[in-house]
């Protein structure tokens, strides 16, 4: 691995170190951090996965196959003798809403449902007729949706009956891999608050939605803030973790704001990774909540206020697969906008926010004879762009305070020419947060919170802001209303 600014070599690393676990939509990433929170230089691991996806809306991982890949990274990072027992904690963020059966034993009786499985489709159109879903996302902060754990265990329930009788309990992705680790399945709050079953307000679980979905209160692990770490539980095999707190696994929604440095409500997160979100970071709940968005509870006295979009870098990367795309493709993004570019929904895997029809799918208009494939390409990035508009526009007045928007994520480091875009399409400056694995740095700062609150933090590294161009922001404000028309034809319709 080549040495970069944000790294620092272990000899001159600030004690403590942690351990931080990133396990992402296409890779599960590891690494120790140091108490200022700089990646230690060599001592980082990547190891690539994908999910099986279907045409039917299967969107699953194998638990144990993260569960080895966790592994990989111990005993490719803790296994280094230079370590002794500097690290301090294990911290592990994962892709929100993942959902696993498992036995009395904590074997895995399904495999991992993500947050892209929109199976449960039919279940949430019931679930919406039987409960106040206005209500029920005051309440918990979420909607019904096939992102959440009510819908999918109606769905279940119903497709695999005794498979389901035989489920002791219900857990995310992450508690799996710490119980297969530890033994012990230790849920943050923003975990359990992105089942769509905790009340955002009181930290409980939301009965009504217990009821309809079948669970019982103790199928459930019960949520955790960061401040309640377990005790070491490593294996002898890795004398570098022998010391080692282990902390409640967190969302990356959560992780990604804290490591974007969006840790209040003035900043604006725009992740922009496999699937992308716009948050802001509260004290307390949003109230009233905006009903294209959620509110996530995060830790005893914050939540989490946003929508997530299912598709940003997945839609990238798809056009890259399957178009034949120009060596010269940033000179697509950084042209004038024309009116002749293709307008796109791009709904690969479905909408979440702000309209939640989960069994949405892509649209493309205007496509003509003479549309080559970096037009095409053009379209897609700008319907990426309008739908973080769609929910910037609902998170704004319940956010006035924002002063900043903060790019972060895979999509803006390998292509930083669609900020400008984006910038132009939301109307309002955009700064491209340079900092590689975001998230997993925002995993390892809300450790050190605990284990080293009086050490100085790194800066965060930035690049880059990007001003919106008044022309282009009126072309953009057109071509929204025309999105917004197309999408009230085909998707909500």
């Amino acid at each position: 691995m080549s040495r970069n600014d944000e790294d620092v070599a272990l000899d001159e690393a600030l004690d403590p170190l942690v351990l931080a676990l990133d396990i992402g939509s296409t890779a599960t990433r590891g690494g120790v951090h140091d108490a200022s929170g700089r990646r230690v230089h060599r001592l980082q691991h990547k190891v690539l996965h994908a999910f099986t996806v279907a045409p039917d809306g299967t969107s699953i991982i194998d638990p144990d196959q993260v569960t080895a890949e966790v592994e990989q990274i111990f005993d490719a990072v803790a296994g280094d003798r230079r370590l002794g027992t500097r690290i301090a904690g294990v911290a592990m963020d994962t892709f929100a809403a993942s959902l696993i059966g498992v036995d009395a034993a904590g074997r895995a009786l399904t495999p991992c449902l993500t947050y892209a499985d929109s199976r449960s489709a039919a279940a949430v159109t019931a679930l919406r007729q039987e409960l106040d879903e206005r209500a029920v996302q005051q309440r918990t902060g979420t909607r019904l949706h096939t992102s959440y754990h009510a819908p999918r265990l109606r769905w279940l329930t119903t497709a695999e009956p005794r498979l389901v009788a035989q489920v002791a309990g219900w857990w995310s992705l992450g508690e799996y891999v710490l119980a297969r680790l530890t033994g012990h399945p230790l849920a943050g709050t923003s975990t359990v608050a992105w089942t769509g079953l905790l009340d955002r307000r009181t930290g409980e679980l939301d009965a009504e939605l217990l009821a309809a979905a079948g669970l019982r209160p103790e199928q459930l692990s019960a949520p955790r803030d960061m401040t309640e770490p377990a005790p070491p539980a490593a294996p002898a095999r890795r004398p570098a973790l022998a010391r080692a707190v282990w902390f409640p696994v967190i969302t990356d929604g959560f992780a990604s704001n804290i490591g974007s440095g969006a840790a209040d409500a003035t900043v604006l997160t725009a992740a922009t990774a496999t699937s992308g979100a716009l948050r802001v970071l509260l004290d307390g709940p949003a109230d009233p909540l905006p009903f294209g968005l959620w509110n996530y509870r995060v830790d005893a006295g914050r939540t989490l206020l946003g929508g997530a979009i299912n598709d940003v870098g997945r839609a990238v990367s798809w056009a890259q697969s399957t178009l034949r795309l120009s060596p010269a493709l940033a000179g697509a993004l950084t042209a004038p906008p024309s009116s002749a570019t293709p307008l796109v929904l791009p709904y690969l895997t479905g909408e979440r926010a702000p309209g939640w029809v989960g069994g949405a799918r892509a649209v493309f208009g205007g496509v003509s004879a003479a549309t080559d494939a970096d037009t095409l390409f053009r379209g897609i990035v700008e319907g990426v762009a309008m739908t973080y508009a769609r929910v910037a526009e609902e998170l704004n007045p319940a956010a006035p305070g924002i002063l900043e928007v903060a790019a972060a994520g895979r999509v803006s480091n390998d292509q930083p020419e669609w900020l400008q875009v984006l910038a132009d399409v939301l109307g309002r400056p955009v700064t491209h947060v340079t900092r590689r694995r975001a998230t997993q740095r925002g995993t390892a700062l809300l450790a050190l919170d605990v284990l080293a609150p009086d050490v100085p933090r790194a800066p965060r590294a930035t690049g880059a802001t990007y001003e919106p161009r008044p022309a282009h922001v009126e072309h953009y404000a057109e071509r929204r209303a025309r999105f917004a028309q197309v999408y009230d034809a085909l998707v909500r319709g």
